[in-house]
């Protein structure tokens, strides 16, 4: 599994990925914070040649992993391991390599304690919602969310499943169940287009959402779905059970479940637009 983030040295971002339990950075990135090169690129093209000449053994742990880029696609970049970002510092004559160096070792120990000790990678990610200005009770959610979708995942990967096809069409086929739109249907209705669908639903769309992972879960259990095929089946079937709980709660309060809007951009007049459709669907009645 992987996992995209971004962090912040001294005012300057770093893209950074995870790919088994290993931190991997961009180089580029950590070479336009240490040097004053205006063209990063070729100073790292620059450089390897000379970590070549240099008999630069972990080479081998440079990789190309595909990272954001600032118009929001996503190109092949270098990257490397702490271990081995490290040995490309010692290359890069700057002031700022030693605090740096620090920085980029307490970010490493952290990967490790998250690893040890998953509550605390939980309670970083309820920070930096947090300060994106979520509610407690929104964070809860999304965070039970996750475990719910995670949970989810392990069984796929357990019963044979190739990861990110396999799991996007099973992963559409629960989402069009329970709320009648694909997930990419469901972006474009909220004006997304990379963003994470999950981090703009609202609290109603999280629970219906989870709903549908967990009761697929726990038919794909127990009733032992082997390979793609039955597991679409008992996915189609968990979707099913959420999207007729979500109808029959969109009934109950007047108003539908899913939404265009923003949960966390839900300004005073999205509040009242939304109240007055549940007026209108009452005085219909």
């Amino acid at each position: 599994m992987e996992k995209d983030e971004i962090i912040v040295f001294r005012g300057k971002n770093i893209r950074r990925r995870v790919v088994n339990d290993k931190w991997f950075f961009s180089i580029i990135d950590v070479i336009n914070v240490l040097t004053n090169s205006t063209i990063p690129k070729r100073y790292w093209s620059d450089l390897k040649i000379k970590l070549k000449e240099e008999g630069f053994e972990s080479y081998d742990k440079i990789v190309q992993l595909k990272l954001k880029s600032i118009d929001g696609k996503e190109y092949g970049t270098d990257c490397a391991d702490t271990e081995a970002i490290f040995r490309i510092i010692q290359s890069i004559p700057s002031k700022k390599a030693e605090p740096f160096k620090r920085w980029l070792a307490k970010v490493g120990y952290e990967r490790i304690q998250e690893i040890e000790n998953p509550e605390l990678a939980q309670e970083r990610m309820k920070n930096i919602y947090e300060l994106k200005g979520y509610s407690k009770d929104w964070i809860d959610k999304r965070l039970r969310g996750g475990a719910i979708r995670q949970n989810l995942t392990d069984e796929w990967k357990n019963r044979g499943l190739k990861e990110e096809i396999e799991y996007a069409i099973l992963t559409n086929e629960i989402s069009k169940a329970t709320f009648d739109k694909t997930i990419e249907e469901y972006k474009k209705l909220k004006g997304l287009d990379r963003e994470n669908l999950r981090d703009h639903m609202d609290e109603l769309e999280l629970i219906f959402g989870m709903l549908g992972e967990k009761v697929t879960t726990e038919i794909t259990i127990n009733k032992n779905a082997e390979g793609f095929q039955e597991c679409a089946i008992a996915a189609k079937q968990g979707g099913e059970v959420a999207g007729n709980a979500r109808k029959e709660a969109e009934y109950k309060i007047g108003r539908p479940v899913v939404s265009e809007e923003n949960y966390l951009f839900l300004d005073e007049k999205s509040k009242k637009k939304r109240k007055k459709k549940v007026l209108e669907v009452k005085n219909e009645k």
